[in-house]
């Protein structure tokens, strides 16, 4: 059970900050193998592991914002750019946080779904596909020059919000959904990623709260320990390597072998749900 302990973590951690979506893998992986699902013990932990990973590489990021935040109650101030993201960041947290806790049966049925994650998945194929499609056309018609994150706006702020809520569903890509709605409003591509990759530690901090405590209402989850910490240690070790690698990619590629790869998944997934019947 190891060995499939490191794989799915490394695999959670990959994918979580990857635009392929983790919570599909998560649900398909499995099923496409034959491995039971994971329980709440290990999800708990890995979506931890992911959180960890985000918040050590943004580490110099987050305590700029604390500051921000501590200045701008002081002085009673927007003017600090700092104060000012970390409203923008909160800003796109409400429409994720408020579709989780509302909507939270029908989103946990649907990871009960295989089939729908790999429809899904195809959704966030065809998100990048646009996004790319939308970004090319505008650069080649000499149009405004693409945004530093600097210049995020409230309705950018909520944009991107919006796309994360969207990306609760398996096999939606929270980051490819985000960065697609930040590329779109005209950000540059690293902006685009920073910001999409700053608004995931509160959401994904939230979700392993909440399964915290689910997680201590079961119990018996002492026994599984050494199975977790392999779980936790992959996939914070494979989050931060991907993070590192997704930044360094975007500001010069497109994400089409992304949208690639989540349109064979889909495509594999739908195949095998209807050869299973």
């Amino acid at each position: 059970m190891d060995l499939r302990a490191l794989f799915l973590g490394l695999l959670q951690g990959a994918t979580e900050f990857l635009p392929v979506s983790s919570s599909g893998h998560l649900v398909l992986v499995p099923w496409l193998l034959g491995w039971p699902i994971p329980g709440l013990a290990f999800d708990t932990l890995v979506h931890w592991g992911t959180a960890v990973a985000v918040i050590a590489y943004f580490w110099r990021d987050w305590a700029a914002l604390i500051r921000g935040a501590w200045h701008g109650l002081r002085t009673r101030s927007l003017n600090d750019p700092a104060t000012r993201l970390l409203l923008l960041l909160i800003v796109a947290t409400i429409p994720g946080a408020l579709a989780g806790a509302l909507l939270e049966d029908f989103f946990e049925g649907m990871f009960a779904r295989p089939a729908a994650a790999a429809g899904f998945l195809l959704l966030t194929a065809a998100i990048l596909t646009l996004a790319e499609s939308a970004w090319a056309r505008r650069s080649a018609s000499g149009g405004d020059p693409p945004r530093a994150l600097s210049a995020l706006s409230w309705p950018d702020a909520l944009t991107v919000g919006l796309a994360q809520a969207v990306a609760i569903l398996p096999g939606v890509s929270r980051s490819g959904a985000t960065i697609a709605a930040g590329l779109g409003r005209g950000l540059d591509r690293e902006s685009a990623a920073r910001f999409s990759f700053l608004l995931s530690t509160p959401i994904i901090l939230g979700a392993g709260a909440m399964q915290v405590l689910k997680l201590f209402r079961a119990g018996g989850w002492a026994g599984e320990a050494p199975t977790l910490i392999v779980g936790f240690l992959a996939a914070l070790v494979s989050g931060g390597l991907s993070i590192h690698f997704l930044l360094r990619y975007v500001r010069r590629r497109p994400l089409y072998p992304f949208a690639l790869y989540c349109a064979l998944l889909g495509i594999l997934g739908l195949a095998v749900a209807v050869l299973r019947g």
